[in-house]
Order: structure tokens, then C-alpha cells, then sequence
């Protein structure tokens, strides 16, 4: 980490209220509770309902279509008797495999209300990995997207728990059943399900950077546990924080997928919670159309990833030129957003972006609430470019050492998360625990402590720095590398898009830093018509990032390999896989034999 990050910081000032904060906030947490009663029907059975939007349903070969609060509920009643006609009860999984539409939001609040669990599964996922997690959660129906519905074909006799498999849209076939049709012959009432508060409403299977994937159960209490960071890290949604103007004119809009946790518990439910719209975008990301779908629908709030800010940085350096933006906040999470971005965003977005931090198991525990630097108000705290941010209101964070204990003002550690607040309540955020795994649930913990495998260091404000996960962290020639600081600094570079640093094995030094880029569009151009004198322009550019990071880092921490990429491995919800690159450069070196 930069010696600045945590010796030249600024002084929390009289604009930081996050003492007041932190120490006011108690949970509320009711004997019961439901996801879906708190997202759809409460504000389906207000005044208004068919005319307050729900959801903004857009894609590139069709018109926008708004969609009301009463109507995502009346469609929720229909599903949810379609599923009870399938003989789906309280406590069964039903697999949403789904991109970002109507009908999602539609397939969540109908299975959630029955009180069964939402299993959410992404587009993108394989016929192997859709077969493992049909298999090991015994999910009995799948709501599937017509383009991913062939995937499922032929895992009928592998997954005999599936009863049935809804097609919503695609092309007809014998092998499942029309979700419009079947809705169409249904009443649009339903009696829900009382759910408590601790009872499931989420399995949400992890990346599985190492082993098979781990279900993490989610219970219906953990959307309260999301709030208070929620609430932070956006800036207070287009509420007043001092109740003097009621409501809000929040829109909301993030790419990432609702079959994640981040699109799912960070951005879809949340933003139905509060009564206000969210865009369902089913196209891809690209970073012109990102800033016209912000435009065109008035979005004031959004979650976009380190890497999707990244993209935008380099191919609109100058969006407001280009664009009517209205964005009141930004929050980004998923790895360090950096300072390279932090500066792009509030100084031509317009936007302090709030980091936030958090995981599946246990979401939403830390992060920023700069107010975009105007906190007169009496809410948030300033942002510290490169910072992770504080723990949210109500939870308790430490970072700890490999024996358990709390490690010293920068002294890095694993990040941790308290099953009890400071005032010794239930945090309400945390998961139920792994599906059919209690000896992964228990690994998790350190006697209250929840481990989050994320290493940081606490500065004295308790303003938390991401070092990189427990097994991105290496020594090379006895000195402790964090890839972040490298791989933010080397974004600094024009000629960079995004970047990730791995140890390579190395005899003497046990590793050496090793880079993999990918470059920006024009330097990317460059390289590609060099032609023969491509070997040349690779060295000098190598040169020129070498010298970058050993002038703004300490000398151990450039990297003494780069290579390109036109792209790095990605996690379908926009981490870097350091882990694939890391067995890569291991592989390499075995192959090499001892040198």
C-alpha cells in the first residue's frame, strides 16, 4: 500500500457524522418478515399503486415499457399459483435462470412469497454448472429465459427433482411449459405464505474460486441487514435525511446480473423495497450504452463495478460532454475501485462513488457515504480515495490475525464481521449458513467472528484498505504484495484498461511480480499494426509501465514481467479471476522444470 493511503490522509472533520451514526443505529428486526410482502404487495395495496413504476423494462430490439407496482404484484399472484399447481410448497428451491427483465423481478416475488426459495442462476452458466446446482439444491421448477432454456434439455434425467421448466419467451417446445400462457389462465389473486424473519428466501451459490461452488442460504431478515448500506452508500436514495421533504425521485439502474447477490440484494430488492423504479437492461454492457441507458431514463442512483467504471474511463473520458447525466450517487464494489477511478468519477461524472464491501454470506458490511461531499445535512463521512470505506451502521468489523485476534492500526488481516452489533444485537445480514455443508458454515466462523477471507488494514478513523483476498497476497524476495495498489497504479497509464498482478515462481526470490494488461483501445490499435516490429513496441511500452509504477510505487512492487491480454478471466459478476492467471504462471514454471 502507498505510504499516503495511510500517513497523509485528511483529518476527519466536523462534516464527518459517522461516530453519530454508527453509535445511534439499532436494528429492527420483526418475528416476521417477508422479502416479497416489504417489495411488492405493501406498496401494491397503497394509494397509487398502478401508476407508481416498478419496473423499467428496456433492450436493444425492443421499446421501453414501464410496468407499476400493482402489476408486478398481480403477475407475482398469478406465478405463485402457477408454482402451487406444481406442487411447489414452503421451503422448496425454485431455480430463476433470468437476465435482467419484467419477468424476474416478477419469478422473485412470486416464489419468495409462497415462502419457497429463490435460487437464482445466471445466463451465462453452462449445462455442467446449471446440472451441479440443480443437483445439489433439489431445486423441483425452473423459470428459465427461452435462450438458455436448451441448456436444460438435457438434464431432465440428471436432475430428477425438476418437476417442470417454465419458458419465458424462445420458442415453443414439449419440453417445458409457456410462462405468459400459464400465467394468462391464472386469477390474479394469491394468499402469501407467513414467513419469519430467519426463515430461507435466497440460495445463491458462490464462484467457487476453489473446491465446487457452496450454496449460501439467505434468509429473509438479511434484506434489513442490507439497508443501512444500502441507505450510505447511495447517498440517502433521493430521501432527505432531515424528513423535511417526503419521499423520493430515485431511479435506479445496475448492470449487474440479478442472479447475483450484487444485482440481486445490492440493486433489484432494495430499490423495490423503497418504492422506487429500477431499469431492467437485457443487453450487454458496453460503456456508450451504459451512459445513454443513464440518460434516456433519468437514472440517479446506480451500482456499477470497478471494471465497468474502468471501460467508461477510458472510452468516455469526457461523458458530460457527450451526455445528460442527473446521477446523484454511485456505488461500486466487487474489487478497489482506486483512486484513478475515484478521481474519473467525481471529476467528470460529477459523482464521489461510494466503495462498498461485502460478500454473499455476509453483504453490504462496509463502504462510503460521502453525500458527494456536501454533508450539512448531518449524514455520511468523507470518502478517502483507495479506502474500502467504515463498517455500515450496525455492524461490528474487525480485521483479524490467524489466531483470531484483533490485529493493531495497520496491521493487515482478515476482514470480519461480528454476529452481534456493538449495542449486542443479532446483525441481521448474516447467512443461515451453506447448503448441506455444516463443516464449510463452521470453517467460516472464528468463535462470533464471520471471516470474509479479504485481507485489509484499519487506519486509526477506522477507514478499512483492501490488500486482495487471503490467497492473492504473496511475498516476493521477503517483501508482502497487495496486487490492488499495482494494478491501480498501472490503470493510471493511458495506455492501460485494466490490469492484474500474480506472483510468478521464481528460485531466488520465491516470486516475481508478474502484470497481465489489457490495453486501451488506441494502444491496443498501435500494437496491432506493428507487424513485424511488434517484439520492439511491446518492449518499450513494458518499459514505460515498468517505470510508471517504480516512480509512484516502492521498487519491489513493479512488476518485472508484463504480458498482454486481450482480456482477463473474469467472474460472471466482474472480479478478476487472479486465481486462473496465478495457476497459469504455476503450470508455466512446472512445465519449465528447475532452472
Amino acid at each position: 500500500m502507498a505510504r499516503s493511503q495511510l500517513n497523509d490522509k485528511p483529518a476527519a472533520g466536523p462534516q464527518d457524522h459517522y461516530a453519530v451514526l454508527h453509535g445511534g443505529f439499532g436494528w429492527q428486526v420483526p418475528e416476521h418478515f417477508n422479502m416479497a410482502e416489504v417489495c411488492a404487495a405493501r406498496w401494491a395495496r397503497a394509494a397509487g399503486a398502478s401508476a407508481r413504476v416498478a419496473v423499467i423494462a428496456d433492450a436493444p430490439d425492443a421499446r421501453a415499457r414501464t410496468y407499476s407496482y400493482a402489476e408486478l404484484q398481480q403477475w407475482a399472484n398469478r406465478l405463485s399459483r402457477v408454482l402451487h399447481l406444481r406442487g411447489v410448497r414452503a421451503g422448496d428451491r425454485v431455480a430463476i435462470v433470468l437476465p435482467q427483465r419484467f419477468e424476474t423481478a416478477v419469478a422473485y416475488m412470486a416464489v419468495l412469497q409462497m415462502g419457497a426459495v429463490a435460487m437464482p442462476l445466471s445466463m451465462l452458466f453452462g449445462p455442467e454448472a446449471l446440472a451441479y446446482r440443480l443437483q445439489d439444491s433439489g431445486a423441483v421448477v425452473a423459470i428459465c429465459d427461452g435462450q438458455a432454456v436448451d441448456r436444460l434439455h438435457g438434464l431432465r434425467e440428471d436432475c430428477p427433482a425438476v418437476r417442470a421448466i417454465l419458458r419465458v419467451g424462445g420458442r415453443p417446445s414439449q419440453a417445458e411449459e409457456d410462462f405468459h400462457a400459464l400465467l394468462g389462465q391464472e386469477p390474479a389473486e394469491f394468499i402469501a405464505v407467513p414467513t419469519r424473519a430467519d426463515d430461507p428466501a435466497v440460495l445463491i451459490y458462490t464462484s467457487g474460486t476453489t473446491g465446487q461452488p457452496k450454496g449460501a442460504l439467505i434468509p429473509h431478515r438479511a434484506l434489513i441487514g442490507n439497508l443501512s448500506g444500502f441507505i450510505c452508500s447511495q447517498n440517502w436514495f433521493g430521501f432527505d435525511p432531515t424528513g423535511r421533504r417526503p419521499g423520493s425521485e430515485a431511479v435506479f439502474w445496475s448492470p449487474a446480473d440479478w442472479a447475483w447477490t450484487g444485482g440481486l440484494m445490492d440493486a433489484l430488492l432494495p430499490s423495490l423495497y423503497f418504492g422506487r423504479p429500477i431499469v431492467a437492461w437485457n443487453g450487454r454492457f458496453t460503456p456508450e450504452s451504459a451512459l445513454d441507458l443513464m440518460q434516456r431514463h433519468g437514472v440517479t442512483h446506480t451500482f456499477l463495478f470497478p471494471t465497468a467504471l474502468k471501460a467508461m474511463m477510458k472510452a468516455c473520458p469526457h461523458p458530460r460532454q457527450q451526455y445528460r447525466l442527473g446521477l446523484q450517487a454511485i456505488m461500486s464494489a466487487g474489487e478497489a475501485v482506486g483512486d484513478a477511478v475515484f478521481a474519473y468519477c467525481r471529476d467528470e461524472l460529477g459523482v464521489v462513488v461510494n466503495e462498498m464491501f461485502g460478500q454473499t454470506e455476509i453483504n453490504y458490511i462496509v463502504g462510503n457515504c460521502a453525500m458527494n461531499d456536501d454533508r450539512s445535512q448531518g449524514v455520511g463521512w468523507p470518502a478517502r480515495p483507495g479506502s474500502m470505506g467504515r463498517a455500515y451502521p450496525g455492524h461490528r468489523i474487525a480485521v483479524l490475525d490467524g489466531a483470531g485476534r484483533e490485529c493493531a492500526v495497520g496491521e493487515p488481516g482478515d476482514v470480519a464481521l461480528h454476529r452481534f452489533d456493538r449495542q449486542g444485537h443479532p446483525d441481521p445480514i448474516f447467512f443461515l449458513g451453506y447448503w448441506n455443508n455444516p463443516a464449510a458454515t463452521q470453517a467460516k466462523y472464528t468463535g462470533d467472528w464471520c471471516r470474509t477471507g479479504d485481507v485489509a488494514v484499519q487506519d486509526a478513523d477506522g477507514y478499512l484498505w483492501y490488500q486482495g483476498r487471503t490467497d492473492d497476497v504473496f511475498k516476493s524476495a521477503g517483501y508482502r504484495i497487495g496486487p490492488g495498489e499495482i494494478e491501480n497504479c498501472l490503470v493510471k497509464h493511458p495506455a492501460v484498461v485494466n490490469a492484474a498482478v500474480v506472483p510468478k515462481p521464481d528460485a531466488q526470490r520465491g516470486a516475481l511480480v508478474k502484470a497481465y494488461v489489457v490495453l486501451a483501445p488506441e494502444a491496443a490499435q498501435a500494437r496491432a499494426s506493428q507487424g513485424p516490429a511488434t517484439a520492439a513496441f511491446d518492449a518499450a511500452l513494458v518499459a514505460a509501465l515498468q517505470e510508471h509504477v517504480r516512480d509512484k510505487l516502492a521498487p519491489y512492487e513493479y512488476p518485472k514481467e508484463i504480458e498482454f491480454l486481450d482480456e482477463l478471466p473474469m467472474t460472471t459478476t466482474g472480479k478478476v479471476q487472479r486465481r486462473v492467471l496465478r495457476l497459469q504462471e504455476q503450470a508455466r514454471a512446472a512445465a519449465q522444470g528447475p532452472r
